[in-house]
């Protein structure tokens, strides 16, 4: 079908996108995630959708699954993956509200991933309207957990993406507006010092640290940065009293690498870091992994589609793989053809400047709408 017809419209498509913002939604604050599923939901069953929601677990939000109502729905059809946890606490949307400069829309989400999801449901808004069935049926999966890489939801998305023919997931574009056809692999440590406490003020010398050690041990952890494999230490928790030697502390790190062997070597070095130095036990644990996925034959095919639909519209489509790690990492390692990165344009991603351009709202919708219409037709 010819989707250039079709009446998407950036500038009411961000003001729809509003309310989705300014629920915030952080993936450690399950009811301000609950809040926007509801939310999600309701926008979903206006549009005729089959709502479920999935009682979260490991304290995190639940999630939703939506389906359409198909001619063929029997047939394995297409996953649409998403997740609607951001990364910013609740109240940042005092200092990050959502608003307009120019062609650019800012709020907290806006480009991971709440603009995305958003604009492929008005491509399916859209297609409904028009009187126009997919070629294969549809189901949404929205999630609560993806970023801290998704350890409740897992089991749900790749069991889920088993009974689908392609997986589609609107997380950011690239850079150059391209989609992702790969992602690099990603590991989570946990990081412990355990010291001996004694009074900072009477008895400094009696304690043994285990700020100071854990200190030592980031600046060490994050000089085994390499080309081939990174290490970056984002969470830090120790002591309660500042005239108390602190007895224990915790960090997390996280590494990526682009080849699976290069993460492998590099989960070994984290492990082999764990003993005693300094009278203080320093133990690494591994956390959450995101293997490597690399595009296979049918990954490249829909990136053919998309490419030729994206240029109907009047748009060059780029791809490649990418750092940061998605759900797309799980469902394309599984072997389910998987297309990523159809998401918004924009910049600031996980930022107090994250900001989308308006006008691909609009462009991704179309792009979606000629996907959701091609992948699967006879």
């Amino acid at each position: 079908m010819n989707v250039n017809g079709l009446p998407f419209d950036s500038e009411e498509m961000a003001e729809g996108l509003r309310p989705w913002i300014e629920c915030e939604s952080p993936t450690w604050n399950a009811r301000a995630v609950n809040r926007m599923m509801r939310l999600v939901a309701r926008d979903l069953a206006i549009m005729g959708a089959r709502i479920e929601h999935i009682s979260g677990r490991m304290g995190f939000g639940d999630c939703l699954r939506a389906t359409f109502t198909h001619s063929r729905p029997a047939e394995p059809g297409i996953l649409i993956l998403g997740h609607l946890d951001t990364v910013h606490p609740v109240g940042t949307i005092d200092r990050l509200p959502f608003h307009r400069e120019g062609d650019v829309c800012f709020g907290p989400g806006i480009l991971d991933m709440k603009g995305g999801i958003y604009a492929v449901l008005e491509a399916i808004r859209q297609l409904s309207r028009a009187g126009v069935e997919s070629a294969l049926p549809m189901t949404v999966l929205l999630t609560s957990d993806e970023e801290v890489g998704s350890p409740s939801t897992r089991d749900l998305i790749e069991a889920e993406a088993r009974r689908h023919a392609y997986v589609l997931v609107p997380e950011p574009a690239r850079d150059d507006g391209g989609v992702v056809t790969g992602r690099y692999a990603i590991a989570r440590f946990n990081l412990e010092t355990l010291g001996r406490p004694s009074h900072a003020g009477a008895r400094p010398g009696e304690g043994r640290s285990a700020l100071r050690e854990m200190a030592r041990r980031i600046i060490a952890i994050e000089e085994m940065t390499e080309a081939s494999c990174t290490f970056s230490v984002g969470v830090i928790e120790s002591g309660r009293w500042v005239n108390c030697v602190p007895s224990h502390c915790r960090a997390e790190v996280l590494s990526m690498a682009k080849r699976q062997e290069d993460l492998d070597r590099g989960v070994d070095r984290m492990i082999a870091l764990s003993g005693v130095e300094n009278d203080v036990t320093f133990t690494v644990t591994r956390g959450v992994t995101r293997p490597v996925w690399e595009p296979g034959e049918a990954t490249l095919a829909m990136y053919a589609t998309a490419r030729r639909i994206a240029s109907s519209v009047g748009f060059e489509l780029g791809h490649g793989s990418a750092g940061g790690g998605s759900d797309g990492n799980f469902t394309g390692t599984v072997g389910i053809p998987t297309l990523d990165g159809l998401g918004l344009e924009g910049k600031g991603h996980h930022t107090l400047e994250e900001r989308i351009d308006i006008a691909s709202l609009s462009r991704r919708g179309r792009l979606m709408a000629g996907i959701l219409t091609s992948l699967g037709a006879a």
